[in-house]
């Protein structure tokens, strides 16, 4: 049977503070980050994405990478890690102790161009700048590789640039590649397609999935991923989030949808899931808007009607 072939155990890798926010539209206090990604701490979760050390210029919400890098509560046991777009990126992330940074590269030419003004070749050469003083610094080195399942401009993507850029990564010294749907057009028997293919010359330790859900497809989406041997997935509290170089992206699986399924299926991740819950609520009352996490309102509801039952029974 298909669940039966599940891995036991999943890990979460909460992107919020940074893929998530990056894309608010409202600016996000200092302050409010910072104890974001603290309540973040205390939740359970293995690996957060705190920032991006990127030019305020292209992302002014994370414009005070440095001072939420420094302040947040580091708690044992929690990998904390920061996109860097470049060495000056990097300077600046080694500066403020980030033991783990990201880089980031697209499967699509046209993507990628809009997104870092490079060619995938040219990104690759840039990385050199990056990946080999940061290992050397003893940093981990994570990478994301947008558009594995569809471009906004290009549409379909041949599944054989995803293998290219895993080994190329691997290679460079990357410990981990994580294959994201950008724009959430991504589908189980796509994903199954996709992933037979890396990871058929791809150790799965060093393969994590990143979906969005813009046509309500993650969790159908890291269901085929896990079925295939993934243990890795990325997720952002309430569902925040979205590419600016993506149109139509709408913000990534929510980190709470994917645990509370996981955990009803009986597979283990760690987490708390009321504790994530006080983070979404968290996260809702500074962007100043609903968040979509289904879970979230779920749970919202039912407290809604167990506190209006108290009431008319008092």
């Amino acid at each position: 049977m298909l669940f039966d072939s599940l891995p036991r155990r999943v890990t979460v890798y909460e992107v919020g503070p940074r893929d998530g926010l990056q894309n608010e539209a409202r600016q996000v206090p200092t302050g409010d980050k910072i104890a974001f990604i603290d309540a973040l701490s205390e939740t359970g979760l293995e690996h957060i994405e705190i920032t991006s050390f990127v030019s305020p210029k292209w992302i002014p919400q994370l414009a005070d990478a440095a001072e939420v890098a420094t302040r947040v509560t580091r708690r044992p046991g929690v990998g904390y890690s920061a996109l860097v777009p470049n060495k000056r990126g990097l300077d600046r992330a080694l500066e403020v102790g980030m033991g783990e940074i990201a880089v980031f590269l697209s499967a699509s030419e046209t993507h990628n161009k809009k997104n870092v003004n490079k060619t995938i070749a040219d990104t690759l050469d840039a990385f050199t700048q990056v990946i080999e003083p940061a290992l050397a610094a003893g940093v981990k080195v994570r990478a994301y590789v947008s558009t594995v399942f569809g471009c906004p401009y290009e549409g379909e993507v041949d599944p054989a640039v995803a293998l290219h850029l895993c080994k190329t990564l691997r290679q460079m010294g990357v410990y981990q590649v994580s294959l994201g749907d950008t724009v959430g057009v991504a589908n189980p028997a796509q994903v199954e397609r996709v992933l037979d293919l890396v990871l058929a010359e791809v150790p799965i330790a060093e393969v994590a999935v990143h979906f969005h859900d813009t046509q309500g497809t993650a969790l159908a989406n890291c269901l085929a991923a896990l079925a295939c041997g993934v243990t890795t997935i990325d997720a952002a509290v309430g569902g925040l989030g979205g590419c600016p170089y993506a149109p139509g992206a709408s913000g990534n699986l929510a980190t709470e949808d994917l645990v509370a399924m996981l955990h009803s299926m009986g597979l283990e991740t760690g987490i708390d899931l009321e504790k994530l819950i006080e983070c979404s609520r968290l996260a809702e009352s500074f962007v100043g808007h609903d968040l979509p996490s289904k879970y979230l309102k779920a749970h919202l509801g039912k407290r809604a009607r167990s506190r209006r039952r108290a009431e008319k029974g008092a």
